[in-house]
């Protein structure tokens, strides 16, 4: 199964025993915007077979920090009880503005589970193919799913912190320009405004096209070029709670390279007042 799905590949696949769809939308619901229920969104319409993976709920609920990653056995369970466990091959779709779809790729691959791919443009692009929806909670068959690895490529603020200081992985940030440059105010209080140093800003959204759908080959290489970042040296992502990371990360899949996260992002930087701070532009 390649990493990047089309409808039309879902649609003939769909039916396939081993095969598991997983709607993976998350919506940030940042005070000031208009708020979104991903739950009720889905049971008003979704994929055909596609369970609800609520990402809020595959966080550590003891951790200080939004979207950290879960224990393993929480992973496993939560994985178990929605039937995507060992032996399955695993298709994930959003429908969210920060393309979730890709922390869940993220959050999977961290604990070994490889046969995991993303609808390319999320469940926009099943609805444009005029494809089915079904309507309300899908029951899935709980199935064993065991966590064969833990953190893998998933970095913490220590591992950061040597990176930024010895330039052991380069250091590519997700967010929008006026945040990593610290012209707008972080949406969460008490995080300062600005970026790690000698971080590279690549804001996520440049790595799709107008219609939603992944940016590919020298298109996707581009983008990563136009920002600074070398491709052939280690990368690290970073964004606000390591959401919109994950797409760099994926990205950077997509082009044979294999990129860490730092789960802890910006909130965790920026609002520890002994982490080094920059603003302006890269």
């Amino acid at each position: 199964m390649p990493p990047l799905v089309s409808t039309r590949w879902l649609a003939t696949e769909a039916g396939a025993r081993d095969l598991r769809i997983a709607d993976a939308t998350l919506h940030a619901n940042f005070a000031g915007e208009p708020p979104r229920d991903a739950r009720a969104e889905f049971a008003a319409g979704h994929i055909p077979g596609a369970v609800f993976m609520d990402l809020a709920a595959f966080a550590d609920p003891a951790a200080p920090l939004p979207s950290t990653l879960p224990s393993p056995a929480q992973f496993g369970s939560r994985m178990a009880k929605l039937g995507l466990g060992d032996g399955t091959r695993i298709v994930l779709y959003d429908d969210a503005a920060h393309r979730t779809a890709a922390r869940a790729w993220v959050m999977l691959r961290s604990f070994g589970f490889t046969g995991v791919a993303i609808l390319d443009g999320g469940l926009a692009a099943w609805r444009a193919a005029g494809q089915p929806l079904a309507t309300g909670e899908e029951t899935p068959s709980p199935r064993h799913a065991t966590p064969r690895d833990a953190g893998v490529l998933i970095r913490d603020k220590a591992a950061m912190l040597a990176a930024q200081a010895n330039g052991t992985e380069q250091i590519v940030d997700a967010r929008s320009s006026a945040r990593f440059t610290g012209a707008e105010a972080d949406p969460r209080p008490d995080v300062a405004p600005g970026h790690i140093p000698g971080s590279r800003n690549l804001p996520y959204t440049r790595l799709f096209n107008d219609d939603g759908t992944w940016k590919r080959g020298d298109d996707l290489a581009a983008a990563f070029a136009e920002a600074g970042v070398d491709l052939d040296r280690p990368m690290a992502m970073t964004c606000g709670s390591g959401i919109t990371a994950s797409v760099l990360a994926f990205g950077a899949h997509l082009l044979g390279r294999e990129a860490a996260l730092y789960d802890g992002s910006w909130t965790e930087w920026g609002s520890d007042p002994a982490t080094p701070k920059a603003v302006g532009p890269a």
